[in-house]
């Protein structure tokens, strides 16, 4: 039985996914322009099926389905997240291969991220992506999902996107990874600091788990938080050398400080519940901020980016954007669709991999760390 043919994302049948949908408006190719690719991108990393088509640079479509399926059970469940990406993939790549306004056979190259993230989530990801190419017989291109998020500052949506200059620091900062990093090009990174344990995001998730807030908590903090005192409450923030972080204690001193007040008050999350959440971002985001600073001071860079899933924390844009005004640096904060999983940042690293000549081999399996 053949599959069928969705012609938009809100076509396809209904896998307890939300569908996001972008698309450039197209216009008449130049000459100059023939000759520049056109990647399709996949990402599948964790709970996002996404998929994008990018010209050179330039974003044409991106498309997002996020599974619902997750929020019951308070974060990702790797088997369930697995099959949505099964039952999404299509409908997605069909949905981002119309919205660009292209025939499939104008795609140079299929960009994927092969890790790290959920293994079997990536394994949709992968086998789609090289099942793809062989049918069109195109070359692949196997993409980090850390170096992805860092390179989607250089997505141009039109003429006037800002792109960072090399050298640039750029803080990285999501539910599974935190780390500060020095870039002199596309491929050439050097970690200036990083976590020893849990990543920020994670604390955010956790603290926001602690509260029953539901999932994913991190949104639900940075809303709760605009409404209250971030200097209600006060929690210990670990002493860690270097430009290294630590949030395991920062958890443990949020869960032990609220083990005491509900012995005292059992209503005290509910009626501090804003105080709560703005005291506790305020805690880790100024953490990472302070971090960042010390980077940039002793390398003497002046340009500074934020990347990953929590740089769509309004504290942490805003005082990073503090930060660089107070310093008089050159600040990079990306648009809100390109920080949380999506396939246009697959499709840019790609585009310079391909720029590169540096395709995959058919055999290249996903690698979950």
């Amino acid at each position: 039985m053949p599959l069928p043919r969705y012609y938009n994302a809100k076509d396809a049948p209904d896998t307890g996914a939300s569908f996001v949908a972008i698309k450039a408006r197209g216009r008449a190719r130049t000459k100059e322009e023939m000759d520049i690719p056109t990647i399709l991108a996949i990402e599948s990393s964790c709970d996002d099926t996404s998929a994008a088509v990018l010209r050179g640079d330039r974003i044409l479509s991106n498309v997002i389905a996020s599974q619902k399926v997750h929020e019951q059970y308070g974060g990702v469940v790797p088997e369930l997240a697995s099959r949505a990406h099964q039952q999404n993939i299509v409908p997605v790549v069909d949905a981002a291969i119309r919205n660009a306004g292209i025939a499939k056979q104008q795609i140079n190259a299929v960009a994927f991220t092969r890790g790290p993230g959920l293994l079997g989530s990536l394994m949709v990801g992968v086998s789609f992506a090289k099942s793809f190419a062989q049918a069109l017989s195109i070359p692949i291109i196997e993409v980090n999902h850390l170096q992805a998020h860092v390179l989607s500052h250089f997505i141009k949506e039109n003429d006037l996107s800002p792109v960072p200059q090399f050298p640039f620091i750029c803080l990285l900062v999501s539910g599974g990874h935190t780390q500060i990093l020095l870039l002199r090009s596309h491929f050439e990174f050097e970690v200036l600091g990083q976590t020893i344990d849990d990543a920020a995001g994670e604390a955010i998730d956790k603290a926001a788990k602690i509260m029953d807030l539901g999932y994913p908590g991190g949104p639900v903090i940075d809303r709760l938080a605009k409404e209250g005192n971030p200097d209600a409450f006060h929690f210990a923030t670990p002493s860690i050398p270097g430009n290294d972080y630590s949030f395991s204690g920062i958890k443990t001193s949020f869960l032990y400080f609220l083990r005491d007040r509900l012995a005292e008050d059992p209503a005290f999350i509910e009626t501090h519940k804003s105080d709560l959440c703005a005291s506790i971002q305020q805690c880790i985001i100024g953490f990472l901020v302070k971090k960042l600073e010390k980077a940039v001071k002793e390398t003497g860079v002046r340009q500074v980016a934020i990347a990953g899933g929590v740089s769509a924390n309004s504290l942490l844009r805003s005082q990073v954007q503090l930060m660089g005004q107070r310093r008089r640096l050159q600040v990079f904060i990306p648009p809100f669709q390109f920080c949380t999983d999506n396939a246009a940042m697959v499709g840019i690293a790609g585009y310079f991999k391909y720029l590169r000549q540096d395709f995959a081999d058919i055999s290249l399996p996903p690698y979950a760390r």
